[in-house]
């Protein structure tokens, strides 16, 4: 139910764009070029974003080599989410100044969040070969290095990092989650201690180490970092899910059911708060709007592996076998690696008779898994003495 939903918030800052600099135009310019210029940094200061592009159009116009110019209006249309317009700029940025640091930094902060994560590092890598003393840098690589699982080397460059500005909230936050995916919980547990200690009123720090609690079983001390990161952030729905997951687990279900419908509120296709109130509906015995939730999550994600299985537990409880096994090996498609999965359709073939088929299962959940083999004989078992005719 959990598993993908862990320190989303480690990640959820992972494309912040580079410092916003206003650099100002070299004296060689035109003097109308300057004026332009100055006065379209003035009104980039203020917000005043499409009246700042049309000053830097004419600071352009005046002097098409002016790198200033073109990166200035870069950031004004990165503001306005004009992406593309942006990266242009960036781009013509670079080729009039091939030593222009931020104008790397912001294109290799846009191109990542494209999905172009190893071309933002080659960018990045050019900012800090340009200005290795700028922590911006070092922490956008750490960034894209976490996007791409290489966790030794984002946290060197976290590391590097907080050694330059040990006030960088976010260099700490992500060397967190890299040491999370690393499995040292103390180290990533200390980052985000360190985190919150700079910055009490980060919403993200708190559900960061809300998550790394619950990782440790620590429930209520989760519980109490998920109600920080809901005042701080109230219009959040992954803060509500999360907490909704602590309550789940405390047997607060009637909390839980309200976090994960205000997160739904909040977010109407945030497919896994649609899976997690199905579970906690099931529990509570709500069934109809158990399977209308899972079904919801399922039309909103069709791969969403937990869902499918979540929703043949459903079946199953039920005594539709042959639903639940169609769920079941739906859950097998998505996720291959999962034991339980196996497990339960096995037992579900098991009470249709199909003994060869179920056995076959069986086999692969404990090659998985061989921890589960108490509890699959025991279900083995009590599946052969309900329907005895069968054997």
């Amino acid at each position: 139910m959990l598993g993908s939903g862990i320190l989303r918030n480690a990640l959820c800052f992972l494309w912040l764009a580079a410092a916003v600099l206003l650099a100002q135009a070299q004296t060689s310019r035109t003097d109308s070029a300057v004026a332009y210029l100055e006065r379209g940094n003035a009104l980039l200061a203020r917000g005043e974003l499409s009246r700042a592009i049309a000053d830097y159009d004419l600071a352009i116009k005046s002097d098409p080599q002016i790198a200033t110019a073109y990166y200035n209006r870069g950031l004004a249309r990165q503001r306005l989410r004009d992406i593309a317009g942006a990266l242009r700029d960036y781009d013509r940025a670079i080729e009039l100044n091939p030593r222009y640091a931020y104008a790397y930094l912001n294109r290799g902060a846009l191109t990542a969040a494209q999905g172009q994560v190893s071309a933002a590092i080659n960018d990045f890598n050019k900012a800090i070969e340009i200005n290795p003393r700028d922590a911006l840098a070092w922490r956008n690589r750490g960034k894209a290095r976490n996007a791409q699982s290489e966790f030794a080397g984002a946290i060197a460059d976290f590391s590097q990092a907080v050694k330059l500005d040990a006030r960088g909230v976010e260099a700490w936050l992500g060397r967190c989650y890299a040491h999370y995916r690393q499995g040292t919980l103390d180290s990533a547990l200390s980052d985000c201690n360190q985190a919150l200690k700079l910055d009490s009123h980060n919403a993200a720090a708190w559900s960061t180490r809300g998550q790394l609690y619950y990782e440790r079983a620590a429930l209520d001390a989760a519980l109490a970092d998920f109600d920080h990161a809901v005042r701080l952030a109230p219009l959040d729905p992954e803060y509500y899910k999360q907490r909704g997951v602590a309550r789940f687990h405390l047997g607060d279900y009637d909390g839980a059911l309200r976090d994960q419908t205000q997160a739904i509120k909040l977010k109407t296709d945030f497919y896994q708060a649609w899976g997690e109130r199905g579970m906690t509906r099931q529990i509570i015995g709500d069934f109809q709007g158990a399977l209308a939730d899972y079904t919801q999550a399922i039309n909103l994600n069709p791969s969403f592996a937990d869902v499918w299985f979540n929703r043949g537990t459903y079946w199953k409880a039920k005594g539709d076998w042959q639903r639940a096994e169609s769920d079941f090996a739906r859950t097998i498609e998505l996720k291959p690696q999962r034991a339980d999965a196996y497990a339960l359709r096995g037992i579900m073939r098991l009470r249709q008779g199909r003994a060869d088929e179920a056995q076959q299962d069986f086999n692969r959940c404990l090659a998985l898994n061989p921890e589960l083999w108490q509890s699959l004989e025991k279900m083995i078992e009590e599946t052969k003495q309900r329907v005895p005719e069968k054997w």
